[in-house]
């Protein structure tokens, strides 16, 4: 995925930018002169995997195309405190100007792949898929969804088009488990998939009558999970969801589940701590 191309990224590279930039840069501005030249190492401050190399590249060559970024490191490899993950170098306005910019998208994106693929790890033995889902930061959602899939997840759906997920207040609305998927399966778009939430085995055998081609088991308890598995068995796709944490998810993969989704792998991934560091000259 080229993410420099996309015009989603550089749009919201230029809000971060503006953001933070506003009227002027009058720190550097004051100190530095125009003409000076001068290169930075990123360096990792603590273990983790590293997501949005091209989004800290495109930073810097929106300030100065003069700024040469270069990559020590791949998206997806993995770092240790101290090990340099790229050097930029070139005006040295730009490198100042763009630096917290820079590190904010590059410690957030790492921050979530590495969460990511720390939860990965621990299923990593069973069957089970690792999805995100839509609690992404407003805006953010397509380098979020990125950054899991550089940490070994998968993406759920990006946007309410893409998929057929019948919640709870679908169900309130239409009342009830057969007729949300009624109605689904005759309105959706042709080729979607029709997945509905559900809390109870009461309501999965509803939604497997209906014709579901997919349930999303809400909440369940491992006994109920399991049971779920073992009626929906060669039947439809089953996904688990809620609840979700490190301790929790090798029982739940065990289970015998299809995939797990977790929105805390963008919702509350903590940033990866790096720095940019001036080189001497």
């Amino acid at each position: 995925m080229n993410l420099r191309q996309s015009p989603a990224v550089q749009q919201l590279v230029d809000l971060a930018l503006s953001e933070d930039i506003a009227a002027g840069d009058v720190t550097t501005e004051a100190t530095i002169d125009p003409e000076a030249q001068g290169a930075g190492r990123i360096v990792a401050r603590e273990a983790g995997v590293v997501a949005g190399l091209d989004v800290a590249a495109l930073v810097f060559e929106k300030l100065d195309p003069a700024v040469r970024f270069e990559r020590h490191v791949r998206d997806g490899d993995e770092v240790q405190p101290g090990q340099p993950v790229a050097t930029v170098s070139g005006p040295l306005r730009a490198l100042l100007t763009g630096e917290r910019v820079a590190l904010n998208f590059l410690q957030h994106l790492s921050g979530v792949a590495t969460k990511t693929r720390r939860l990965a790890a621990l299923i990593a033995h069973t069957k089970a898929k690792l999805l995100d889902t839509r609690k992404t930061t407003p805006g953010m959602r397509l380098l979020e969804k990125y950054a899991v899939r550089c940490g070994g997840g998968e993406n759920h759906r990006m946007n309410l088009a893409e998929a057929v997920l019948l919640k709870d207040n679908h169900i309130a609305a239409v009342g009830g488990v057969a007729e949300a998927v009624r109605r689904a399966r005759e309105r959706a778009p042709r080729g979607l998939r029709v997945q509905v939430e559900v809390s109870s085995i009461a309501e999965l055998e509803e939604a497997l009558s209906a014709g579901a081609h997919a349930v999303l088991l809400d909440n369940m308890s491992l006994e109920d999970i399991r049971r779920a598995v073992e009626l929906c068995a060669g039947r439809c796709f089953v996904e688990a969801s809620g609840g979700v944490t490190e301790k929790t998810i090798v029982a739940i993969a065990e289970a015998g589940v299809d995939a797990i989704s977790c929105g805390a792998l963008t919702h509350s991934a903590p940033a990866l701590d790096m720095s940019l560091e001036l080189l001497p000259h």
